[in-house]
């Protein structure tokens, strides 16, 4: 057998039905289109708005406004008050916080926010820090070490 030998099986390929070539092809006059009518008619079809006189589909859905931000960024938002439990001079980092199961989302980054006290010294650990939770902090003795994402 060689390259030039090589063909499809037979029914792999199939001619087009040439349409509208006269009455001997077997598709001549109408074309395989019936009488006449809408769908006997050149450029019909296709139009995704028209569903035969119902309400289009995205007409009966509701107005979806605005968009998604791909770029948004989800914090791990944590406050003071919830760092009661650390004892003094102990470090507070997201691997200590995810241990203890006060982060949502290990992957997201860290925010420490300001609301509650501080009343042992704990070195932070962060992505970000609020003015008012660097300045409780700083005031209990602590200290705050922002790193990178």
């Amino acid at each position: 057998m060689k390259l030039h030998d090589l063909r499809p099986r037979a029914g792999a390929k199939k001619n087009r039905k040439r349409v509208g070539r006269g009455i001997a092809a077997g598709q001549g006059k109408t074309a395989g289109r019936g009488m006449k009518g809408q769908k006997a008619r050149s450029g019909w079809g296709g139009k995704l708005y028209f569903q035969g006189g119902n309400l289009p589909l995205f007409r009966k859905l509701p107005f979806k406004r605005g968009f998604t931000n791909i770029n948004k960024i989800e914090w791990n938002e944590v406050n003071l008050a919830r760092l009661k439990g650390f004892k003094a001079n102990s470090e507070v980092s997201p691997e200590t916080l995810a241990d203890v199961g006060l982060l949502d989302d290990r992957e997201n980054p860290l925010v420490i926010l300001g609301q509650g006290d501080v009343k042992v010294a704990l070195k932070v650990l962060a992505h970000k820090v609020s003015r008012g939770a660097r300045a409780k902090i700083e005031a209990a003795g602590g200290s705050v070490e922002i790193i990178e994402r």
